[in-house]
């Protein structure tokens, strides 16, 4: 039996149906919302980079709001019921040291976005400090999670400077 397989990459999103039907995507700070409806046997994954800086403005927040949404409305048009939908979420992992943990600002957006809808949470990985692949089976809503050996990485000390000639570049 041969499946068909789709890899997503940051910012998009698969949806699929069927037992051959597979969503893969690889992780490290994103965050991948596994959505799905069991009785309508359809479902699909995003691969989701949300907060942009340390405040998030308005735009940043459209964004983020409109990666689930378009996943669900997408789901909606393959005869998915959104007061049936279940979730599964991946990934948020500190990937780099030294810097804003923007993994956190991602899994936890995505788990109160969910919250706020009313979409169920069955299953959960997010955080820590290794990246993910993940593999989604829509129809079924069974996801698989294989963690990699890369690991967060020290960032280096800013090195001083040159003076230079004066001349200031903007």
């Amino acid at each position: 039996m041969t499946s068909d397989l789709i890899h997503i990459v940051q910012g998009e999103f698969a949806v699929g149906q069927g037992d051959n039907a597979v969503i893969s995507t690889l992780l490290g700070s994103c965050v991948a919302c596994c959505l799905w409806d069991r009785e309508a046997g359809v479902g699909g994954m995003n691969h989701m980079l949300l907060a942009g800086s340390q405040v998030q403005s308005t735009a940043n927040t459209l964004a983020d709001i409109n990666a689930i949404e378009s996943l669900i409305n997408a789901l909606c048009k393959m005869g998915a019921e959104r007061d049936r939908l279940q979730a599964k979420a991946f990934g948020g992992a500190r990937m780099v040291s030294g810097l804003s943990d923007i993994g956190q600002k991602n899994a936890e957006f995505t788990l109160n976005y969910l919250q706020s809808e009313g979409i169920e949470v069955v299953t959960q990985s997010l955080g820590g400090t290794d990246a993910r692949t993940i593999r989604f089976w829509p129809g079924t809503g069974r996801a698989l999670q294989r963690v990699s050996e890369a690991r967060v990485q020290e960032v280096p000390a800013p090195q001083p400077v040159c003076e230079g000639n004066g001349m200031e570049l903007f």
